[in-house]
């Protein structure tokens, strides 16, 4: 599902900049590479060009913004399902590889280590 909205996000982003780039502006834009402004309102009329690209313009905008909530809301809820990944690792033992390393005799190495309270120094 995630793939997907992502796949899905990536062509609305690349389509909402190329209907970007094609409205007119005071320097005609991308439009003027077409053929120029005046190609583009043969085919949709002198408005129609203009509305219709503007329409399409904030349609892709709204599903633009649809889909990155819906794709927070889907890494949100597989990120609760698993847990956060930090956590997971820390709850974790870490097992080293103690036979290679020497072990003093008088010492129990399973027993946990309490802190000793700190030395104070003797003045003479």
């Amino acid at each position: 599902m995630y793939i997907f909205l992502v796949i899905i996000f990536i062509i609305v982003a690349l389509l909402l900049v190329l209907s970007i780039l094609l409205q007119s502006s005071k320097g005609n834009g991308l439009a003027g590479t077409f053929g120029g402004a005046g190609g583009v309102n043969t085919v949709f009329g002198g408005q129609g060009a203009a509305s219709l690209l503007s329409k399409i313009t904030t349609y892709l905008a709204v599903i633009f913004f649809v889909l990155t909530i819906a794709i927070n809301f889907v890494v949100k809820s597989s990120a609760q399902k698993g847990g956060s990944v930090v956590k997971t690792q820390s709850m974790e033992r870490v097992v080293t590889p103690s036979s290679s390393l020497p072990t003093p005799k008088d010492i129990d190495v399973n027993e946990v280590l309490k802190p000793t309270e700190p030395v104070e120094k003797k003045e003479k």
